[in-house]
């Protein structure tokens, strides 16, 4: 049963209105983001409940796996409901070692986008973020003009709709919006990472959403004594009070927490309409 009044808060996402809370694909894979998953059925399982609580938003990338979450999308969730709004990303590819390397060529971008195409069994992919891989674990400096002209391009032939950045600094962002419209940009942000805080507020200004990934720490998950304390007050899970913190931050923040467990899942949703006060954001805005 679909549990509308958990995502009832909503942003739009390129044409689309999705609810603020999404599902992030990439722990479905197996260990290190690499390999099949460890229980096919129960990745599976997790895509149906995700989708049957209401969430409308997923978040993959055809090198998760590589190639292991869209199959297991397309395997779970086709013929997908029409309001399900699938992001992907391109601009890396995984060494047979599981290493993550840059894919920046247009011939690898758009081998990327067929990709996700064939796997994800769709026939025009709504909304692709090119990742940034100046520097694998944060956002650097460098050029992003060749390779989102020639994502750009396959836009306009009709293979993807709406274009968003990852990995990028605000420079990068400036110089993608002078090239092609930017539907969301997807960077590390949580309660301990706030690097990007004015960069929020200046794509709320301008109606973009922003989409945090590693929203409870990716992978060393949140560990705060106030976080804690909080959570408690509130008859919570500190990791679902992280979550309510980020929707609070901001109206245009998108979240995309993972999981390949269906407790996790349910209480990630649950952690949308966690309620918390001025004091409660006060000390976890001085973490």
């Amino acid at each position: 049963m679909t549990d509308s009044t958990l995502l009832s808060d909503t942003y739009r996402l390129g044409h689309r209105t999705v609810g603020r809370i999404g599902y992030g694909a990439m722990q479905l894979a197996g260990p290190g983001v690499f390999g099949p998953p460890r229980d096919r059925g129960a990745a599976l399982a997790v895509l149906r409940e995700a989708v049957e609580l209401g969430v409308n938003h997923l978040d993959t990338s055809d090198f998760y796996g590589p190639h292991v979450t869209n199959q297991l999308i397309r395997e779970a969730l086709r013929p997908y409901r029409d309001d399900l709004v699938i992001v992907t990303k391109i601009g890396a590819v995984r060494g047979s070692d599981g290493s993550w390397n840059p894919a920046f060529s247009a011939a690898e971008l758009e081998r990327a986008v067929h990709d996700n195409l064939r796997n994800l069994g769709l026939d025009v992919l709504e909304v692709v973020n090119l990742r940034a891989m100046f520097d694998v674990h944060g956002p650097a400096e460098g050029s992003i003009e060749a390779p989102l002209s020639a994502l750009a391009e396959l836009r306009e032939r009709g293979l993807v709709q709406h274009i968003g950045l990852s990995n990028v600094t605000p420079a990068q962002i400036a110089q993608g919006r002078a090239i092609v419209p930017i539907a969301c940009v997807q960077n590390q942000y949580n309660l301990a990472h706030r690097a990007d805080d004015a960069l929020i507020d200046a794509l709320a200004a301008d109606g973009i959403a922003y989409v945090p990934f590693f929203p409870l720490g990716g992978f060393t998950p949140l560990q705060s004594g106030v976080l804690n304390g909080v959570a408690a007050r509130r008859g919570a899970t500190p990791m679902q009070v992280a979550l309510a913190w980020l929707l609070h931050r901001s109206p245009n923040v998108l979240l995309i927490p993972g999981t390949s467990s269906l407790a996790h899942l349910r209480e990630n949703i649950a952690g949308s309409g966690i309620g918390l006060g001025a004091e409660d954001l006060a000390a976890l805005d001085n973490i």
